[in-house]
C-alpha cells in the first residue's frame, strides 16, 4: 500500500526518467556540454560541499598553497560531474563501446587465478569512474560479485542495480555479503566480489585507525577479514583516468595467501596502493566525502 513516502519516491524517480530519457540518445559528446553546464552550478551557485572538499584537500596536502588546493578542487568538481554522465551513458552502451570507454591491463593475472579454482576478493577506492567496473565480465570468466548498500529509494535503487547487472554482475546486498560469497565457494563457482576500500566506518564498529593521507583514518576490514576467513587472493584495481571520457583498469596483487599475512597487512597495502593514486592525480578522488568525521578518542591515541 502507497504512503506519502512511498509516492514520493515513485513521482521523484519517474521524473528523474522522464526528464533523463531523451538524454539517452545524444553521444557522450553532447552529454560533455551538460557535464560542463553541471560543473558551473556546482562549483559557483553556490557550490556542492564545497567547504568540505577545501577542508578534505588542504588537510590531506597541508604543504601546499590555497591556489594548489583550489585547482584541485576545480579538477576535482569537473570530474564528478564528468562521471555523472559517463555513468549515466554507460546505461546504454553496447559491449564494444563499454571495452573501448573502459579498458582492463593485467586480466591475465586473474586467467592464472581462475585456472587454480582460487576466488578473489578484489579491493578499489572512490578514484576515477568505479562504475565503469560493471564492465569486468566482458573480460573474465570469473562470476563477478558487487556489494552495495540499498538506496531507500527502492526505484532508484532498482535503476541502479539493473545498472550494474548489465553485462552479467550479480549485485549484492552488504548485509549478506557473507552469505552469497560462501554459497559460491561451497558450490565451486569461482567469484569476484567488488569490495570499496575507503569508505567510512561506522563509529561502533571502528576497530582499525590508519594514517591516510596525513590524517587519522579509521577503516573498515571487512575485506581483510572475508579474505582471509574464505581464503581467498585478494587483488586491487587501480582505476586510472587516461582522458575524458576513457579509463584503464590495473589489476594489481595484493596477496595471493590471505592466511599468511599478520592482522591489517592486507588492509594497509590496499590503502597505501589507493593513496599512492590520490598523491599522483588527486583531482579523481571523492574529495565531497566526510571521510574524516570521526575523530580519535584519547582511548584510541
Amino acid at each position: 500500500m502507497f504512503n506519502i513516502r512511498s509516492w514520493a519516491h515513485f513521482l521523484s524517480f519517474y521524473i528523474f526518467y522522464g526528464l533523463s530519457r531523451p538524454l539517452l540518445l545524444l553521444p557522450l559528446r553532447i552529454l560533455f556540454l551538460f557535464s560542463d553546464f553541471l560543473f558551473l552550478l556546482a562549483w559557483y551557485f553556490p557550490g556542492y560541499r564545497k567547504k568540505i572538499v577545501l577542508n578534505n584537500i588542504q588537510n590531506a596536502f597541508p604543504g601546499k598553497k590555497a591556489s594548489e588546493v583550489k585547482r584541485i578542487a576545480r579538477g576535482y568538481y569537473r570530474h564528478m560531474c564528468d562521471s555523472l554522465v559517463e555513468s549515466f551513458a554507460a546505461s546504454r552502451m553496447n559491449e564494444n563501446e563499454l571495452s573501448e570507454r573502459c579498458t582492463w591491463k593485467n586480466t591475465e593475472i586473474l586467467d592464472q587465478y581462475f585456472e587454480k579454482g582460487k576466488s578473489i576478493v578484489a579491493v578499489f577506492g572512490h578514484y576515477g569512474n568505479w562504475e565503469l567496473l560493471f564492465s569486468l565480465p566482458l573480460h573474465t570468466r570469473y562470476k563477478v560479485l558487487a556489494l552495495y548498500k540499498p538506496l531507500n529509494n527502492v526505484y532508484f535503487d532498482n535503476f541502479m542495480k539493473n545498472l550494474r547487472q548489465r553485462f552479467g554482475i550479480k549485485a549484492v546486498p552488504l548485509i549478506r555479503s557473507y552469505q552469497v560469497m560462501l554459497q559460491h565457494q561451497m558450490e565451486n563457482i569461482p567469484s569476484i566480489t567488488f569490495f570499496l576500500g575507503d569508505q567510512r566506518p561506522v563509529k561502533e564498529h571502528i576497530r582499525y585507525w590508519t594514517k591516510f593521507l596525513n590524517q587519522d583514518t579509521p577503516v573498515m576490514l571487512g575485506s581483510e577479514q572475508i579474505a582471509r576467513r574464505l581464503n581467498q587472493v585478494v587483488v586491487y584495481f587501480a582505476i586510472n583516468k587516461v582522458k575524458r571520457g576513457y579509463y584503464e583498469v590495473e589489476v594489481v596483487p595484493v596477496t595471493e595467501e590471505p592466511g599468511e599475512t599478520s592482522e591489517f597487512e592486507i588492509t594497509e597495502k590496499h590503502i597505501r596502493l589507493l593513496e599512492s593514486q590520490i598523491i599522483k592525480k588527486p583531482e579523481y578522488w571523492l574529495w565531497s566525502h566526510k571521510r574524516w568525521k570521526h575523530k580519535k578518542t584519547m582511548e584510541q591515541i
